[in-house]
């Protein structure tokens, strides 16, 4: 199955609230002849569009390949939450890699968080980037757990900008019967993904990178210099980006075989006026700690923009709104009968350990993906450490590679039914505290 279009018409945004309020960028050509460059990226959403405008910057001449739009996969549909450290808890982390590399990738992630923040500074890119991402759980225990993560970050970390909240305060903040407290960080933030994106993108073309959109890249040829193939044309290359995350389909089987691609699903209400207060009192974004991720803040004219629902195939369900709704009511049952204006679903990508795959197929192919539900710091970052590798300045990249990935057992035929059992076990344990 070509994730690409099997839930997607070509070259066109879904019809989500992003999509509806996105900032206008004129489109890019379609590859139309067989060209050359410094570097070939595979891929338009934000690993690839900030590797271009970080190489374009550095004096190299760069073509970048969409096969839809810029923008157009997970990176123009998140949740938009620009959360701190990895997508592993640090102490995991540390048990993994040892306190040396725990402690250089803690310093790459809060590098990612400045990463977007002055991107958008000095592109002024207009995304509503707004502050705070609180954590909360759903039992006491989960509470104290919480509240012992953000006690780690402080004494090991030195990190100041989390306030723990008891189960008043986060009551106060979020008014969920479902919550039970956990930690706003201020340090972290929330944006508009896609208009994220197509500021990356107008960014990186007036750096002169050439984009290229409409073209699906058929096969990299991992030679020296690299040839990528489409239906259009050909780029030769002496260095080539994957930037695919969940739509590599079978363009790399060393990156597929431990990057899996994911299906989640996003609401946007009605603006709820007054009733807002009763979903949150703060302009934040929030997300708790079930399995399956709910995540949810309010836009700026003030809906509530709410993912979750789970989904155990690559199709997208008949009814995207009723399968966010479910998860949506169970936290907020007084918006059991709101009107939902647009849902969407998206492809993202995940990997054993929950933390990104950036690896070297070959000695001038980069890859980075996986990043979890956690991309929109970690790709953009990642985007530059595989800029600054091919500047041969790849400390970065290498301690992101450096972290044991574990492929997914079965290989590509039984991943994803062994990923439809590890769901349903921990949705149950969710709903049923077993």
């Amino acid at each position: 199955m070509n994730l690409l279009y099997s839930n997607d018409r070509k070259a066109e945004y879904p019809a989500s609230w992003y999509a509806e309020t996105a900032n206008p960028v004129d489109r890019f050509p379609a590859l139309s002849s067989d060209v050359k460059a410094d570097v070939c990226i595979v891929g338009g959403g934000y690993t690839g569009l900030s590797a271009a405008l970080h190489l374009a910057e550095a004096g190299f001449d760069v073509v970048l390949l969409e096969a839809h739009r810029v923008g157009f996969g997970a990176s123009g549909r998140n949740g938009g939450q620009l959360g701190s450290a990895q997508r592993m808890d640090q102490e995991d982390l540390e048990r993994l890699v040892g306190d040396d590399d725990a402690a250089k990738l803690w310093d790459l992630a809060e590098n990612a968080k400045d990463l977007v923040k002055s991107l958008i500074a000095k592109h002024q890119i207009d995304c509503d980037l707004k502050p705070g991402v609180a954590v909360l759980g759903l039992s006491s225990g989960e509470q104290q757990e919480l509240h012992d993560h953000a006690a780690h970050l402080s004494d090991r970390y030195g990190y100041d900008q989390i306030e723990v909240l008891n189960e008043g305060a986060g009551q106060a903040l979020c008014p969920s019967p479902t919550y039970r407290g956990g930690y706003l960080d201020m340090g972290a933030a929330h944006l508009h993904p896609l208009n994220f994106a197509l500021g990356l993108a107008q960014a990186a073309a007036n750096a002169g990178v050439r984009i290229f959109e409409g073209t699906e890249v058929l096969g990299v040829e991992e030679t020296a210099p690299a040839v990528v193939r489409t239906s259009q044309g050909t780029v030769t290359a002496d260095h080539v980006i994957l930037a695919c995350n969940g739509y590599l389909g079978g363009l790399n089987r060393k990156v597929a075989a431990k990057v899996m691609p994911i299906n989640n699903f996003i609401a946007a209400t009605e603006p709820l006026g007054a009733e807002s207060a009763r979903v949150l009192t703060r302009d934040v974004a929030v997300a708790d700690t079930k399995f399956v991720v709910n995540y949810f803040r309010l836009s700026a004219d003030g809906r509530l923009l709410f993912g979750g629902g789970e989904s155990y195939g690559y199709r997208f369900p008949n009814d995207i709104a009723a399968t966010v709704r479910k998860p949506m009511t169970e936290i907020f049952p007084h918006l059991q009968d709101v009107k939902i204006d647009y849902a969407w679903g998206g492809t993202l990508a995940i990997t054993m350990r929950r933390m990104p795959y950036l690896v070297r197929t070959a000695p001038n192919v980069l890859s980075a993906s996986g990043y979890s539900g956690h991309g929109v710091g970690t790709a953009t970052h990642a985007g530059q450490l595989m800029a600054l590798a091919i500047q041969g300045q790849a400390e970065g990249f290498d301690t992101m590679a450096r972290v044991p990935a574990l492929p997914f057992p079965g290989g590509p035929a039984l991943r994803s039914p062994l990923l439809v059992l590890a769901m349903t076990w921990f949705g149950l344990r969710d709903r049923f505290g077993f």
